[in-house]
């Protein structure tokens, strides 16, 4: 994408009543310790994005950067939270044949190893494409540049052979703006043929890999550009030209917004007879209704088979963190954006099973104490506390189809507040996504606006310790037992 333009991100309504702060504390190295037996189904729904979009047969990636693989919150989210891994510049022309004939897969390969060490697949990105050509092959033209490209494709595909799932064999071939035509470059004037010819290179040099056409602003079905990639791409499969793919890299911005006619692209693309991949989204603003529109139009589609985002973090991303349009923000919390996303691929509800109604008690791992009203108040804004497990109605929660957690049966478990740090105190029920929760298998309690943990303040596992939302990490502090029907 080339148009940079910034949507302010839609202010947050502050949630709940009388906000106090909470000291966070240093978190102490604890160790992890084995989540106690649960009341979980054993098909509770996945947790993480990777996990969620398998529930259908898709992925879930990101585009990962070899520089930032030494930074543990950016491997931490990445390693957790996505199964297809594309290299963001690593194999592109200028980084893998920096002089013509010698090549170097150094930066590459960190990222594929990392990969599939990791258990994920790639998708490589890209062979053929008129920018990040190195300075030798932009001083090519004619003949000799178009055996340059094909050389090119064959040595970057030979040393990746049968490892790669799908290749985006050409880049932004196409022209913006209302003529839907070829975009003049180097190697559009090479011949028209040149894409074909890049794509019968590439079945040849690697017949196990998924061959793609990939571009941005192909989104909106009304648009020309879209309209001349479908005619290339239906004209490919009318005369054998290989194909096995188009991605739609969707970055969305307001020159270029998600459009409701998105899914009507997705479609069309598809019965053409080739898989349809969402290669490169990002949203600025981070709408999080955006993002959920984006995967339930693609799980709307069965040749849709997966998505990226190009980027974990905002603070990743090309477009600028004050752009804030990806799932996690600068810090590694979980934004709405990411709620709204694990949510639509059928992630993150768990106990109880749809109907609802179990009552018990929640209990921290760590502590072996229990959520607890103080006092057994009822007044809104209440913080929540551990306390010795006693079988009160103080400490009795039901989690409702909506996924609050009521105590009383109409007092909710709220979160005042939607980042680090916020209070979690007793709330009257009315709706809110600040009232709702994710009580996952892995023992972790999300709550659905913040995608942050439900978090004993500084790791304390006496009487009266405060709760919090904190950026979930895996601590034994942010690990719960929900024994629906112990009195």
């Amino acid at each position: 994408m080339r148009v940079n333009v910034i949507s302010p991100p839609a202010a947050r309504r502050p949630l709940g009543a009388h906000r106090r702060a909470l000291i966070t504390g240093a978190l102490g190295a604890l160790g992890l310790i084995t989540v106690l037996a649960t009341v979980i189904p054993a098909d509770a729904a996945a947790s993480t994005l990777g996990a969620a979009a398998a529930q259908s047969g898709r992925y879930f990636g990101t585009a990962i950067a070899s520089g930032k693989l030494g930074d543990s919150t950016y491997t931490t989210i990445a390693n957790r939270e996505f199964d297809m891994v594309t290299a963001e510049n690593e194999m592109k022309i200028d980084a893998t044949e920096p002089n013509r004939g010698q090549f170097n897969f150094t930066s590459g390969d960190r990222v594929y190893n990392w990969a599939v060490q990791n258990g994920k697949r790639v998708r490589g990105h890209t062979l053929a494409w008129h920018s990040q050509q190195p300075g030798w092959m932009q001083s090519l033209s004619g003949s000799s540049l178009r055996q340059a490209m094909i050389d090119h494709i064959n040595g970057v595909m030979g040393h990746y052979k049968g490892k790669i799932y799908a290749w985006d064999v050409v880049n932004e071939a196409y022209a913006d703006g209302n003529s839907g035509g070829r975009r003049d470059s180097n190697l559009q004037r090479t011949g028209n043929d040149w894409i074909e010819v890049a794509f019968r290179t590439a079945r040849a040099a690697d017949p196990a890999a998924k061959l793609c056409y990939n571009d941005y602003n192909i989104d909106n079905w009304t648009w020309a550009k879209t309209q001349g990639v479908y005619n290339m791409v239906k004209d490919f499969k009318a005369r054998g030209v290989p194909i096995d793919c188009v991605g739609l890299q969707s970055h969305f911005n307001s020159n270029s917004p998600y459009n409701s006619n998105y899914r009507t692209t997705i479609q069309s693309f598809a019965a053409l007879g080739v898989d349809v991949q969402i290669t490169e989204l990002d949203i600025q603003g981070g709408s999080a209704t955006t993002y959920a529109n984006v995967v339930n139009d693609c799980l709307a589609v069965p040749r849709c088979t997966g998505i990226s985002v190009w980027g974990v973090r905002d603070s990743d991303s090309w477009l600028g963190a004050n752009t804030t349009p990806l799932l996690f923000d600068n810090n590694g919390n979980a934004k709405a954006a990411y709620t709204a996303v694990l949510n639509a691929l059928g992630g993150g509800s768990t106990t109880p099973p749809p109907g609802g109604g179990a009552t018990g008690q929640i209990k921290g791992t760590a502590s072996g104490r229990c959520v607890d009203v103080p006092n057994s108040s009822t007044t809104d804004g209440t913080a929540v506390q551990l306390w010795d497990c006693n079988g009160q109605s103080n400490q009795q929660w039901t989690q409702t189809t909506a996924g609050e957690l009521k105590v009383y049966g109409g007092k909710c478990l709220d979160a005042g507040g939607a980042g680090n740090g916020a209070k979690i105190q007793i709330y009257s029920c009315w709706g809110g996504d600040n009232q709702k929760w994710r009580v996952n298998s892995d023992g972790t309690i999300v709550g659905v606006q913040s995608g942050l943990c439900l978090d004993a303040v500084g790791g304390g596992t006496g009487n009266g310790t405060g709760l919090q939302l904190y950026t979930c990490w895996g601590g034994s502090n942010q690990k719960w037992t929900y024994n629906a029907g112990t009195a």
